[in-house]
C-alpha cells in the first residue's frame, strides 16, 4: 500500500466507477488500484446519496479543490507562466504537453513548472464565463466539463477480394519496424466531401490527404500520389477499413507495392494510431466542415502542425523528427 496520501484523479474514479459495475467491495477496489481502503470508503461517501458517477465524483472533488484554493491559482499569481500556458493554447498544445514543456525548459525552477490537473483547474474553474468559452475551444475535446465520451461506432461495408488484418504480418502489431500504415476517410458536411488520413503507426507521422471526390478511383489516385514522397524503407503495409472507396486495393498495391489489410467490419479500434489522429484532426475541422472549400494549403498546414507537435507516446518527440530518424538508420 502507498503510505503517504495522493488524490485519487479521475482515471482513478473510472476505474472505480468500472470495479462497482462489477460488485467489488472497498477492499478489492483498494488492492486492485493499490491505495488505502480508508481513501475508497471516504470516496464513496463523499456523495453517498447518489449513484457513483466518476465524472461528477471529479468535478466535486475539483470544485472542494478550487474553494480551499480560490484566487490561489498558480497560474494566475505568474504572468510568465500564464502566457506560456496560453500561447501554447493558443497552437492546440494539450495541457500534458505544455506541463512536459515547462518541466524540461525550467528544470530547476518550480514558480515556472506546474501540473496538468492546474491547468484543467484553471481552464474549468478559475476563469471567467468568456475567457473559460475561449480555453475550452482551444481544447482538442471541447467539453463543458470534464469527463469521458463514448464515440459512435462508422458504418462499413464490405470489398471484393479483401484480405483481412488476420493475415497482416505480426511485426506490424507491436510497432518496433516503422513503415505500415493505417488508413481512412473523414467526411465533410452531409457526407458530400472528405479528406483522406494515413498514419504510420511507430512514429505517428500523418499525411492529410486533400480529395476532388470520395469515389474509390479517386481516392486511389490521391492516395497513391502521397505515398510517391514517400521512401521506399518506410512504406510496407496500409491497413484500412471497410469502406467502398478502397474497392481499388489491388491496383493500389500493384502500384505502390503496399500491402493492404482490412480491419473487420465495426470494429475501429484495429486501427487505433487512425483513429486517434483523426480526432486530432476533427480538433481543426470540426464535424460540419465543406471539405471541399477547404484550400489544399490549409489542410497541409494542419498536417504540419500536428507532425511538429510533441506525442507523450514519442517521449515527447514530433512525429516528423521520429520519421526522419528512421529515415536517417535505413539510408
Amino acid at each position: 500500500m502507498k503510505k503517504s496520501y495522493q488524490r485519487l484523479s479521475f482515471q482513478d474514479r473510472i476505474d472505480i466507477e468500472k470495479f462497482l459495475s462489477l460488485k467489488k467491495n472497498c477492499t478489492q477496489i483498494a488492492l486492485a488500484l493499490n491505495r488505502n481502503k480508508s481513501t475508497i470508503s471516504r470516496e464513496l461517501k463523499r456523495l453517498s446519496k447518489k449513484e457513483y458517477s466518476s465524472m461528477k465524483y471529479h468535478e466535486h472533488a475539483a470544485i472542494q479543490a478550487s474553494k480551499r484554493k480560490y484566487n490561489k491559482s498558480k497560474i494566475n499569481l505568474n504572468p510568465a507562466l500564464k502566457k506560456f500556458v496560453y500561447d501554447h493554447l493558443e497552437f492546440r498544445w494539450s495541457p500534458d504537453q505544455i506541463v512536459t514543456l515547462l518541466k524540461r525548459q525550467n528544470p530547476d525552477d518550480k514558480s515556472m513548472q506546474l501540473s496538468m490537473e492546474s491547468i484543467y483547474l484553471h481552464i474549468y474553474l478559475h476563469s471567467k464565463t468568456e475567457l473559460r468559452k475561449l480555453l475550452i475551444s482551444q481544447l482538442r475535446q471541447k467539453r463543458k466539463v470534464r469527463g469521458n465520451t463514448r464515440r459512435g461506432v462508422d458504418k462499413r461495408s464490405t470489398i471484393k477480394d479483401r484480405i483481412t488484418i488476420d493475415e497482416r504480418p505480426e511485426e506490424v502489431k507491436g510497432r518496433l519496424i516503422p513503415g505500415h500504415w493505417e488508413g481512412d476517410l473523414i467526411m465533410g458536411k452531409n457526407r458530400e466531401s472528405a479528406i483522406g488520413t494515413l498514419v504510420e503507426r511507430t512514429t505517428r507521422a500523418i499525411i492529410m490527404v486533400p480529395l476532388k471526390a470520395r469515389d474509390a478511383k479517386s481516392v486511389r489516385k490521391a492516395f497513391e500520389k502521397e505515398f510517391k514522397t514517400i521512401p521506399r524503407q518506410m512504406k510496407k503495409t496500409l491497413t484500412y477499413d471497410n469502406g467502398t472507396e478502397m474497392a481499388q486495393h489491388k491496383l493500389f498495391t500493384k502500384n505502390t507495392k503496399i500491402q493492404v489489410y482490412f480491419t473487420h467490419p465495426y470494429s475501429p479500434w484495429e486501427r487505433p494510431t487512425n483513429e486517434n489522429s483523426n480526432g486530432l484532426i476533427r480538433d481543426y475541422f470540426p464535424a460540419g466542415t465543406d471539405f471541399s472549400k477547404i484550400p489544399k494549403k490549409r489542410i497541409k498546414e494542419v498536417q504540419n502542425q500536428l507532425n511538429e507537435r510533441p506525442r507523450k507516446v514519442l517521449d515527447y518527440a514530433t512525429p516528423k523528427e521520429v520519421f526522419e530518424s528512421y529515415i536517417l538508420q535505413n539510408l
